[in-house]
């Protein structure tokens, strides 16, 4: 049953083959009008105060305001209508008036989108494989049951990760805004979410970077003919240096440090010289100076947006790969590589009833998907309407897991080297965790390999290129949810936001350059980052869900890829997800974690500094909600109903035509 969008009896006071007027619509050639299948050929009212549209087959309506306007957003006498978007057949627009008419023309006129798919995919890859696949994942596996260790990190990628990833590109594609003001579209009183999304990631942007600088610290040190951590004749050695690789007879005691341990604590941070979280001691240069180029790389990367930053990551995206393959290469032809990974992969099934095994495997893929940054509604929002975010979703996961997986027979092969020259097992090998593990343990075995300098300067590389596209992932959500709440101010100076950006970035990285950086490094990574993002994307998810609702968030992928999701994700989105959120987030607040790094214990009071670090971000959720409710005029009930009803309607691309959603 059909019914043209503008019949003959709707435009009676118009000539053929001319322009007319009719609420709000300029239409060209009436005769030839678009013809579009109704949806029960019924008339629903628009939200917010916009008159009534008539409903299409595709869950969108040509909206018309109710009070008419001139382009500038100026009431007139008589009708007017916006720039309308042209076909060889029709001509529609709907009238918004006031700055939210001039900021919606603005997005559809203006926004930039990927030059290829493949840009895109690179991108979301880039950032989701970061530094964390090559040393988190192989330490969090050995430790929670090996091979095991798979069941569960499976279930919750399928039940938890991946279903959130597929909901935040859905949403960045659909409403094509950044994570501050796509809440207007969605539910107005989470508009908090945003804004602590954007601390977190600067929060992220203040130390992770200084990892990067300690890579390329390594990077610059390795072009030398024989590595710097080899031997145990520099200044910064200790007479506790044992360098078990010399041709000499070395006995391994307990007091026992290898050059690599020293060189990396003892020359790169100089953790010797700060007696802790209290006294930090002096800012080191050198450190300084890697961390400038670091920004310096970032900014010219990003200034001019994802046209710029989409042809970089066909580098930094691809690069690691190659050098995984080499490494996994190199690792598998060592003596003792079986004996790391036998270790790597021997499962402990009784790991598998132990609460924490779960939860860690719920956390690992969770911050390596990484939903709750902004990073892909940012992303997600420069794509074509009707770009498939399913597919993508799933490739980029896949991609993401797996790289976590091989990168484990990358890192464990060394190991198993290490323990065979050692002559020990490979557990007392595997002993150090995080960055350590890279700086290090892997840093050692490289300097012994034949060709040491080689693999250690792609080694070094790889970690860069890691870390700089999850580095341009992460200030463009937070540049485009700026940007996009505030077009008026940034839109077209673009360029000097990301410079003073990418200096307030730096300026808050000082304390982790510090002789005691990396204490300040830990306790960010724990406490700033973990429980504020779990609690973030948890809101997110009950918003999505339960108050826009999941049969409106379908409509709209349904609308943008031709297909309803089905039952399974429905339910994940409802129930599940939240539900697993919720379960990581209360098991790291009911244990929190005991940090120590380098035989220094960290004090009570760092643990509430670091809650209080990771409050600041999430605090803003509240405080906005209270503000919201206040500013709302009407009764309490009044005002939570308008807070909970999008402002804006979605303008969503039908062909040329510009349509907005109900």
């Amino acid at each position: 049953e059909t019914e043209p969008l503008t019949s003959k009896k709707d435009v009676s006071d118009c000539n053929e083959g001319e322009d007319c007027r009719e609420n709000g619509l300029l239409v060209r050639n009436p005769k030839s009008a678009l013809r579009l299948v109704e949806d029960g050929n019924k008339v629903h009212p628009s939200q917010g105060d916009k008159g009534e549209a008539a409903q299409i087959s595709n869950g969108y309506s040509g909206v018309q305001s109710s009070v008419p306007c001139n382009g500038m957003g100026e009431v007139e006498d008589a009708q007017c209508t916006a720039p309308a978007a042209t076909t060889t057949t029709t001509t529609t627009t709907s009238t918004t008036c006031g700055a939210e008419g001039q900021q919606q023309l603005m997005e559809l006129e203006d926004r930039e989108t990927w030059s290829k798919k493949i840009d895109f995919l690179l991108s979301v890859i880039g950032y989701a494989v970061d530094l964390g696949n090559v040393w988190r994942f192989p330490y969090i596996c050995y430790q929670n049951g090996g091979g095991a260790f798979l069941i569960p990190y499976t279930i919750m990628a399928i039940f938890g990760g991946i279903p959130l990833f597929y909901m935040e590109l859905a949403l960045g594609q659909y409403h094509r805004n950044g994570c501050i003001s796509i809440w207007r579209k969605i539910c107005p009183i989470f508009k908090g979410i945003g804004f602590a999304i954007c601390i977190i990631d600067l929060y992220v942007a203040s130390y992770y970077n200084t990892i990067m600088a300690w890579a390329f610290y390594y990077l610059v040190s390795s072009f030398t003919a024989e590595l710097p951590w080899t031997s145990c004749t520099n200044p910064w050695n200790t007479g506790n240096c044992t360098n078990y690789f010399s041709k000499d007879n070395v006995s391994w005691s307990l007091h026992s440090i290898s050059p690599a341990e020293e060189f990396y604590t003892r020359q790169v941070l100089q953790v010797h010289r700060s007696n802790g979280l209290d006294d930090l001691g002096g800012i080191s240069w050198q450190l300084t100076l890697c961390l400038l180029l670091i920004f310096t790389i970032v900014y010219f990367s990003i200034w001019k947006g994802v046209k710029t930053s989409g042809k970089v990551v066909w580098v930094t995206a691809t690069f690691p790969y190659i050098i995984l393959s080499i490494l996994l290469v190199r690792g598998a032809t060592l003596p003792g590589a079986w004996r790391g990974v036998l270790y790597y992969l021997k499962p402990d099934w009784q790991k598998l009833l132990a609460t924490e095994v779960w939860v860690d495997a719920a956390a690992q893929i969770f911050f390596s998907l990484g939903p709750g940054f902004g990073v892909l509604l940012a992303y997600a929002s420069y794509n074509k309407f009707h770009n498939n975010c399913y597919q993508d979703a799933l490739v980029t996961s896949t991609v993401n897991c797996a790289t976590s997986f091989v990168s484990g027979f990358v890192i464990f092969t060394v190991l198993g080297y290490m323990a065979e020259m050692r002559n020990e097992d490979v557990s007392e090998v595997a002993k150090d965790t995080g960055p350590s593990l890279l700086f290090i343990t892997y840093a050692e075995a490289i300097a012994n390999m034949p060709a040491s300098t080689f693999f250690a300067i792609i080694f070094f590389l790889m970690l860069l290129t890691l870390g700089l596209d999850s580095t341009f992932a992460g200030l463009e959500g937070l540049i485009t949810g700026v940007l996009d709440e505030f077009p008026h101010v940034w839109s077209k100076r673009r360029e000097l936001f990301v410079l003073g950006l990418t200096i307030v970035c730096f300026l808050g990285s000082l304390a982790t350059l510090t002789f005691g950086g990396a204490y300040v490094v830990k306790l960010f990574e724990e406490y700033a980052t973990g429980p504020a993002v779990l609690t973030v994307v948890f809101l997110e998810a009950v918003a999505v869900s339960w108050f826009y609702g999941i049969t409106q968030f379908c409509n709209d992928v349904k609308e943008m890829l031709g297909f309803t999701p089905g039952w399974y994700w429905r339910v994940c989105w409802v129930a599940i997800s939240p539900i697993f959120l919720l379960f990581v987030t209360c098991s790291f607040l009911s244990n929190p974690p005991e940090l120590r790094l380098f035989g220094y214990d960290y004090p009570y009071w760092t643990t509430v500094v670091g809650y209080c670090i990771g409050t600041s971000s999430i605090i803003c959720i509240p405080i906005y909600m209270v503000y919201r409710l206040i500013v709302t005029p009407g009764t309490l009930k009044e005002r939570i109903l308008k807070s909970i009803t999008p402002e804006t309607a979605t303008e969503i691309p039908f062909g040329d035509i510009r349509m907005n959603a109900v």
